[in-house]
């Protein structure tokens, strides 16, 4: 390994080559920015907090990655500094309205990170305009995902009321971003697991090209086949990638009807959200060969959870599901499928896309999977945050305003309620809100039908709602 201002410099794992090689295409480099905002309806001592904020740094690896470009390998190499001492910074949002303080961190996480030996993340203490007080956290997606930034943000409040509160425990120690780094790269170097996975993938890959369902129906396949009557992919995606972020609120009450579901069945969310969008486009385009992307965030081991990172690989999941199957047939397929795949997520998926697209060349933009799902299942409740009393907990994302799929969902349980959001991200020319509005609505009634008569076939299913 080489070394750069002392440090030892790493290779790119594949996640994150994933995330650069959208970022690297797209013109606004803020596409690979996320922003959160973590908030308590509670008086915070923001001297403790910045030490805590200090700490919970100290204390995780990946937070401290830096990036440097080789000139002559004409390639990017990541390091981890031994400390930040950039002062943490404070924002008082007390005299501004809320849209007002929404709007300034929505305009924060627009403005993209200088990759070169450049701190990846901006920590802002924050008093809210309704009085409550925290945190806002940017970070560029090819240090942390969802889950690691969740992690990482509980340390900071953990450590907080650990120094602030008696009887609250000090949180447990964070693994080592280096040591699963290492462990990563091991596994991409041709390791045998590697082989096992491309074989699968290879395999999934030849057994037949998919097929493209439209949020609207069959409109956009119809229109490339008049161009070529044997296509099967279609383009869904604008040139301009300024995108919305519409969210959908489900409340607690029919929140804990699906989760009672799965558990009677046996089965995870992500699976009956699978089945519902799936179903959705199944109805919308009269065909029973559906695929969609779907995000594995591949932290199975405790060292993967808590080594903090990116660890999110995208596949397209693919299931040919008749309608004379009953809806509960129809989740058992998605979760065989699923818990195959789980198997192999580890592979690189700029690679597989690579060779799905010699086995089936299409032209640049055309697609078969018209959106990603992500389904996100830790809350602040379920990490134990709940022990720290009856003090109340809002979180928010921000939307960076860019993106380079047509649509991406994805699904989070809210921390207050434990209720569901529904995230639409979608470009602004490709997909209208109205038909942003269409689908939920109809992913929440197949859902919600499916669920109340599991022995129901999918054809009744959708011709019922």
């Amino acid at each position: 390994m080489k070394t750069h201002n002392g440090y030892t410099t790493y290779p790119l794992t594949r996640a994150q080559t994933f995330h650069f090689y959208y970022m690297d295409k797209c013109p606004k480099k803020e596409v690979v920015n996320v922003g959160t905002s973590l908030t308590i309806d509670y008086e915070l001592d923001f001297d403790v907090l910045k030490k805590s904020i200090y700490k919970a740094i100290e204390r995780c690896e990946s937070m401290r990655i830096r990036f440097a470009y080789d000139s002559k390998l004409k390639q990017w190499f990541q390091y981890v500094v031994e400390k930040e001492d950039r002062d943490i910074e404070f924002f008082d949002f007390s005299e501004h309205t809320m849209e007002e303080a929404n709007t300034m961190m929505t305009s924060w996480t627009r403005i993209p990170f200088n990759m070169q030996d450049s701190p990846m993340n901006r920590i802002v203490m924050i008093k809210m305009p309704d009085g409550s007080q925290g945190i806002y956290v940017l970070i560029n997606h090819l240090i942390a995902d969802a889950q690691s930034l969740i992690f990482f943000m509980r340390d900071i409040i953990e450590l907080y009321c650990n120094t602030m509160y008696e009887g609250v425990p000090y949180p447990k120690e964070m693994r080592s971003y280096i040591e699963q780094l290492k462990k990563d790269l091991e596994y991409e170097a041709n390791s045998k697991a590697q082989q096992k996975d491309r074989e699968y993938f290879e395999n999934i890959i030849g057994q037949s090209e998919p097929i493209y369902n439209g949020v609207d129906g069959k409109r956009a396949l119809i229109a490339e086949r008049k161009r070529n009557k044997d296509a099967r992919a279609a383009a869904f995606i604008s040139r301009h990638m300024e995108s919305a972020l519409d969210i959908y609120h489900l409340e607690e009450e029919p929140t804990s009807r699906l989760l009672k579901f799965c558990e009677q069945q046996h089965v995870s969310l992500q699976c009956l959200l699978i089945m519902g969008l799936r179903t959705y486009f199944q109805k919308a385009n009269g065909n029973d060969d559906v695929s969609i992307n779907v995000a594995y965030a591949r932290r199975a081991t405790l060292l993967e959870k808590k080594s903090g990172g990116t660890r999110i690989h995208s596949f397209p999941f693919r299931t040919i599901i008749p309608e004379s199957m009953t809806f509960l047939e129809g989740i058992h397929v998605i979760r065989d499928g699923q818990n195959e795949i789980f198997r192999h997520v580890n592979y690189d998926p700029v690679e597989y896309f690579a060779t799905r697209a010699k086995k089936y060349p299409v032209e640049i933009g055309r697609t078969y999977e018209p959106m990603s799902l992500t389904y996100q299942p830790m809350t602040s409740k379920e990490q134990g945050l709940s022990k720290l009393g009856d003090i109340k907990y809002k979180t928010k994302w921000y939307p960076n305003g860019v993106t380079t799929q047509a649509m991406y969902l994805t699904v989070m349980h809210r921390p207050d309620d434990n209720g569901l959001d529904f995230n639409f991200e979608h470009q602004i020319m490709a997909l209208s809100k109205n038909k942003i509005d269409h689908l939920y609505y109809y992913l929440c009634r197949i859902m919600f039908k499916g669920i109340e008569n599991p022995n129901m076939t999918i054809g009744d299913i959708i011709r019922l709602t």
